[in-house]
């Protein structure tokens, strides 16, 4: 280890952010720093909250006031000193930007290198004029396809999609499409008017009839005859009867098209979504650039089809460019010596920042891959890539749980990348719950000892090896292997569920039995196809027997979003034993502040029935919605029950503070005056889940949902903690206490995406208890899992691999903890192995 003694130090003197309990410590630069602690304790408070804070708030004084308000700026840190502070980068969990048009390439700025190798130094055909970087780009008016804008798709509704049974008439609402209430009937009546038969079986009408009504762009005004039927239209419009109204034409179409694109109902969005197809656009077949861009290539590739490959093919084939052997780079240089000399630079610049990636374990993605489709885990890396090829000098790097979704090979490239930006002389500050990190590091700051009111202490900062001494510290138990690994007997399973013929993503044609009532595992190195395996092919075949279209219905499409590929593959047998289905993901449970842990769970329900039936509320006759801050009876109408206002600064950004009228509170001060147990609804808002197991010892509905989010290791998140402030791992952790809470009656399948993110080893415990009761309850949980501890207390598991991107997507071996520990070929299996010490 490093020698520490002479070396600077960062000095924190009487923070308090959050739940710190004005503290002071001694951190070194030039070292790798880890911040433990339970889930909860303060780690991100002093790391990102104070320290990353302060170092951004000192950068910002420096530049003019104009420049300032283009960044989005943390609150200043609540803190009396920090002495020995330099420049700070934080590289946060996050997930992908929402944009398809955010991709792999984008990310670590490999697509303008490609851009410029291409304008440079492509071939192109005889008598082109050259074409500039930026016509290669989808993204620019000189680089996108002219039909599809640059996304490489067209959207369309179809006669397939809009009509789902042609076996029903018009007025049995064949066209599915159309408005299901008046607005539906309207159009059928105009129909009758306009003379189509309304009554034979859609596909009984003729093609002409059929694409006029679907298809046309006319929209004829014609008088309607509500309730009238065929006949009796006929004789009104002989007769020039006076109409109901009249009424305007408008085929399925473009209802579909119109209403997606203009609605303001979220809800109506996503109903007219279901009736819309994607294809590749027919000009550029997907590519998403014009003609002339496509027509140009590097090594027989046009630039999306050079785009479309794995990281390490495109190392393979840029580095004879970049040591000067190709055989096309020498024809080139008697030819055109300037082209050569940029195809060599461009390509061992390319090269230089792709080695940085596979030394992360990232060779299987490609440039092309969008950002939405990568975990949070997985675009950490990306950015992370980005600042070791960077080469800074003298920064601290705040990072925040960067081994997230990792497989523990893929922690080892990590360390070495933490590596090479500490020999280049700057500083990491990794806040981190992975044994293997955390044994990494130089330094250890432990803070603790519990979460939340408990936490907030600085137990011990020093060598790792010092930790040991501290009696208060749950790490150290972890750290040291005073928790050893007990041998369970494992359950065995009656049923399978049998997947056949499986392909999308790295699978191909894929055979897997899932065993039923059991506790599984899925495991493999980052980009083997887990995910495609069990969160889309598993999920959507079972959703599809159970007759559902879809896990959530949360999300809602917008244009650019990739569409949901056909699912191919099967279920043979085993869905018998399946019910139910349940998905649990690292979704955010909600859009707004105003989405928070009580009002997700449920629980927030039962604290406004239980104010409602209060002495003073029931003289003022105030009902629970009364204390909801949706609702404007209840909440304080200068903020809309926000809680905060916006004040705009002319040359800074806006700023946010508390409303001046009910203080943040939310509510109004009527509603206010009333207190359940000497709290108004406001200070209840504020008790974290811990408090309020205490506060509502007495309400059995109240403490069975707060009981299950201490039970996953929420228990120092407040009640109105805003949805939007919670990380991945702990919107999973409420869907699942959510879940917990219900009655099971057995025979459903929990789904899990990585849970344990965000965990520290003894809330992984805690959480491992709550899984196995739904398996003891009859229930089967399969899920996507890195943590050993998990892993090894599994009843069975599946390893993928062998590797990742296309060198994965095949099962490696199936089995018990003890049978995987044993495989050879598994690179799971020497860490299963160490772990349980086999």
């Amino acid at each position: 280890m490093q020698e520490l003694k002479d070396q600077g130090f960062v000095r924190v003197r009487g923070a308090r952010e959050n739940n710190l309990k004005n503290i002071d410590v001694d951190i070194p630069r030039d070292a790798l720093v880890v911040f433990t602690g339970v889930s909860g304790s303060g780690k991100s408070s002093l790391a990102f909250g104070t320290l990353y804070a302060e170092a951004q708030r000192r950068y910002l004084e420096s530049v003019s006031p104009y420049a300032r308000r283009l960044f989005n700026q943390m609150s200043e840190p609540d803190v009396d000193e920090i002495d020995g502070l330099p420049p700070a980068v934080a590289l946060q969990q996050q997930r992908g930007t929402p944009s398809t048009r955010s991709s792999v390439g984008s990310v670590t700025s490999l697509s303008n290198l490609l851009r410029l190798l291409y304008s440079r130094a492509g071939t192109y055909p005889p008598k082109q004029t050259i074409i500039y970087a930026e016509g290669f780009s989808p993204n620019t008016p000189e680089g996108a396809c002219p039909v599809c804008h640059g996304l490489g798709k067209i959207y369309d509704a179809t006669e397939k999609s809009m009509v789902l049974d042609d076996s029903l008439s018009i007025r049995e609402k064949a066209i599915a499409a159309w408005p299901t209430a008046w607005g539906g009937q309207n159009l059928r009546d105009i129909l009758v008017t306009l003379g189509f038969d309304i009554d034979v079986p859609w596909k009984k009408l003729s093609k002409k009839d059929r694409d006029w009504i679907l298809f046309t762009d006319e929209t004829p005004s014609v008088p309607v005859y509500a309730g009238f039927n065929a006949k009796e239209v006929k004789v009104a419009l002989r007769s020039k009867m006076e109409p109901s109204y009249y009424g305007n034409f408008v085929s399925a179409k473009n209802y579909v098209l119109n209403t997606f694109a203009t609605t303001q109902s979220q809800l109506m969005k996503k109903r007219v979504a279901k009736f819309m197809v994607s294809a590749p656009c027919s000009e550029c077949k997907g590519k998403r650039l014009k003609k002339e861009a496509l027509s140009v290539t590097f090594e027989g590739l046009d630039i999306t089809s050079l785009s479309q490959l794995p990281l390490k093919q495109l190392n393979l084939m840029f580095s004879s460019y970049a040591d000067g052997s190709s055989p096309v780079l020498k024809k080139m240089s008697s030819k055109h010596p300037e082209q050569a000399l940029a195809a060599t630079t461009l390509a061992s610049e390319i090269m230089a920042r792709i080695q940085v990636l596979l030394d992360l374990g990232l060779g299987y993605l490609s440039l092309e891959r969008s950002t939405p489709t990568l975990s949070p885990g997985e675009l950490q890396r990306l950015r992370l890539a980005n600042q070791v090829h960077s080469n800074l000098f003298g920064v601290i790097y705040v990072l925040d749980e960067p081994s997230a979704g990792l497989h523990p090979s893929d922690t080892e490239a990590l360390l070495r990348a933490f590596q090479r930006l500490k020999s280049g002389g700057n500083s990491l500050f990794v806040v981190e719950h992975e044994i293997d990190v955390i044994h990494a590091a130089d330094w250890i700051v432990d803070v603790g000892p519990l979460a939340g009111v408990n936490g907030g202490e600085v137990l011990y900062s020093g060598p790792p090896r010092g930790l040991l001494k501290v009696s208060e510290s749950v790490t150290k138990n972890y750290l040291f292997g005073k928790h050893q690994f007990e041998q369970k007997t494992k359950r065995s399973a009656s049923e399978w569920l049998q997947l056949r013929n499986l392909k999308r993503n790295n699978l191909d044609a894929l055979d897997i039995d899932f065993p039923l009532g059991v506790f599984t595992s899925v495991t493999g190195i980052s980009g083997s196809g887990k995910s495609t395996l069990v969160g889309q092919l598993l999920a959507g075949l079972v959703l599809k027997e159970l007759g559902h279209e879809s896990a959530t219905d949360e999300d809602v499409p917008d244009l650019e979003d990739s569409v949901i590929e056909e699912l191919q593959g099967e279920i043979k047998t085993g869905m018998s034993r399946i019910k139910r289905l349940v998905q649990i993901d690292q979704k955010p449970i909600g859009r707004t502040p105003r989405s928070n842990l009580a009002t997700y769970t449920g629980l927030f329900d039962y604290v406004r029935k239980l104010f409602a039936e209060t002495k003073l509320a029931k003289s003022r006759r105030y009902d629970a919605g009364r204390f909801s801050f949706n609702v404007s009876k209840g909440r304080c109408e200068n903020c809309q029950g926000e809680g905060f206002v916006m004040v705009e600064l002319l040359f800074l950004p806006s700023v946010y503070s508390p409303c001046p009228i009910c203080q943040g509170t939310r509510f109004n001060a009527k509603t206010l005056e009333v207190k359940y147990k000497g709290k108004n609804i406001s200070e209840v808002l504020k008790l974290t889940v811990d408090d309020a197991l205490l506060f509502f010892d007495k309400e059995p509905q109240v403490m069975r949902s707060l009981s299950m989010l201490k039970e996953v290791g929420l228990g120092y998140i407040q009640l109105g903690q805003p949805a939007t402030e919670l990380s991945g791992g702990e919107a999973q952790r409420v869907k699942l206490a959510t879940e917990l809470q219900r009655i099971s009656k057995g025979e459903t399948l929990y789904i899990l995406d990585e849970p344990t993110t965000g965990l520290h080893p003894s809330d992984v415990e805690r959480l491992l208890s709550q899984l196995n009761k739904l398996v003891d309850a009859g229930n089967t949980v399969i899920m996507v899992e890195h943590d050993m501890k998990v892993i090894a207390e599994s009843d069975w598991i599946i390893d993928m691999g062998p590797g990742a991107g296309d060198e994965g997507g095949k099962i490696v071996v199936t089995g018990t903890p003890e049978v995987v520990a044993r495989h050879k070929k598994s690179l799971t299996s020497k860490y299963l192995q160490n772990f349980m010490g086999t």
